[in-house]
């Protein structure tokens, strides 16, 4: 137990590392290509190529833990992130600065999607709900505080890229020197999107409907700001306020869904964004900062919340050597709705103001928990004659009937 709780905590620590180098990166390559001299349009197109870069390092990297084992994994995708983050240095155009945010999209997707898998397998169906969000609020509370590096360097120098660089090697030592065991190997080089919809419909759909509306919060928080009357910088720590409202939701919503069935949580957390969404709504024109303040913690932390409970839902049905894939697909659903979301959210704040912006979220959140809870009363009047479900042999769901899958309530259930 022991290793096991050190193996866990070795891939926390490194990977809030690396999230506080990828926030520092986040912060700072806007801000770089603007002093540069690139147009709007430029660094949207530089902002797209790391979503597609994102999605295919999902793609990818089951195959790659396959064939190299966990450590190997992360540290060699690791190195290729710094090397990346220096190459950054030398890119003047904005066919150099989009290739090399594509490729880093593809790495920096490769290792959360090796820590998650490792976290997740490393974890049980009682407690996976908590571990997971331990790990989130760790690696939210590295993105909160590494942005503020920025003030420590100059934007047209290379030092913040060397900081950059350093931290993700950093990274690497607790996940290298751990004593305990890594999880099994993956069978499977990849999953097919279908056979986890058929295993875990409300974790796929959901990480799908949490992007279409955690990818625009996150990119048009500051514009949001600004149109309310906010000064940039207050319109800026709205950022702030979303991840802090995470970080202090995530524990507890975990430990519930530890102890109900996780999908009703994530039901709930869309209701609530839903609700929380349809108030910041009917906010006036200009509101005071501390109300909208209020709303952002409020608002980041139901929403910011539902990622990790799609996660630990979807490890409760699928053996352990199958979690990396699974993981890697909830990845892929989830970059999917945070590459399409901004899209009608940028289209609703333009055309309907601050106030319409709210509505497409609420919306949307209004959509997840419906059909959240379709697929909890459909599957709670399925019949299930003998204690048997009929489910397609090649489902991944078939390995929650096994005897050593441990049961609790309906969570370990596809739905």
């Amino acid at each position: 137990m022991l290793n096991q709780r050190d193996s866990v905590l070795s891939i926390i620590v490194g990977a809030s590392i690396l999230q506080g180098a990828n926030g520092l990166l986040q912060a700072l390559l806007p801000l770089r290509m603007q002093f540069l001299g690139m147009a709007s349009t430029e660094i949207g197109l530089v902002a797209a190529a790391y979503g597609a870069g994102f999605v295919a390092g999902c793609l990818f990297v089951p195959r790659f833990v396959r064939q190299f084992g966990y450590i190997r994994a992360f540290a060699s995708l690791a190195a290729a992130a710094g090397i990346i983050v220096l190459a950054f240095t030398q890119a003047t155009g904005v066919v150099s600065w989009t290739l090399l945010r594509a490729l880093s999209g593809t790495v920096l997707a490769g290792l959360f999607t090796v820590a998650d898998g490792w976290i997740s397998a490393k974890s049980h169906a009682g407690n996976r709900g908590q571990v997971l969000s331990k790990y989130m609020i760790s690696t939210r509370v590295a993105l909160i505080l590494s942005p503020f590096l920025v003030a420590a360097g100059s934007i047209g120098g290379d030092g913040l890229f060397m900081v950059v660089n350093a931290l993700l090697c950093l990274s690497l030592l607790p996940v290298a020197f751990t004593m305990g065991e890594t999880p099994a190997t993956p069978n499977l080089t990849a999953l097919r999107l279908r056979d986890l919809l058929e295993a875990a419909p409300s974790a796929l759909v959901g990480c799908f409907f949490i992007g279409l509306i955690n990818g625009p919060m996150a990119a048009l928080a500051p514009v949001y700001g600004t149109r309310i009357g906010l000064r940039p910088e207050l319109a800026a720590g709205l950022l702030v306020a979303l991840q802090i409202g995470s970080a202090v939701m995530q524990w507890p919503l975990g430990w519930l869904s530890d102890r109900i069935d996780r999908r009703l949580v994530l039901a709930g957390i869309a209701a609530g964004t839903a609700a929380v969404s349809l108030l910041m709504a009917g906010l006036p024109d200009t509101p005071a900062p501390a109300l909208v303040y209020a709303g952002f913690l409020a608002w980041g932390g139901l929403a910011f919340c539902g990622y990790a409970i799609c996660v630990a839902h979807a490890s409760d049905v699928v053996p352990p050597e199958r979690i990396v894939p699974t993981v890697s697909g909830l990845l892929v659903a989830w970059a999917a709705g945070a590459m399409l979301g901004p899209v009608p959210g940028a289209a609703a704040l333009d055309h309907a103001g601050p106030g319409g912006f709210f509505l497409y979220l609420a919306l949307v959140a209004a959509g997840l928990g419906l059909f959240v809870l379709h697929r909890i009363l459909r599957l709670r009047r399925l019949p299930a004659p003998g204690g048997f479900s009929d489910v397609p042999a090649s489902s991944p769901a078939t390995a929650a009937m096994v005897p050593q899958a441990p049961a609790r309530n309906d969570a370990t259930t596809g739905g």
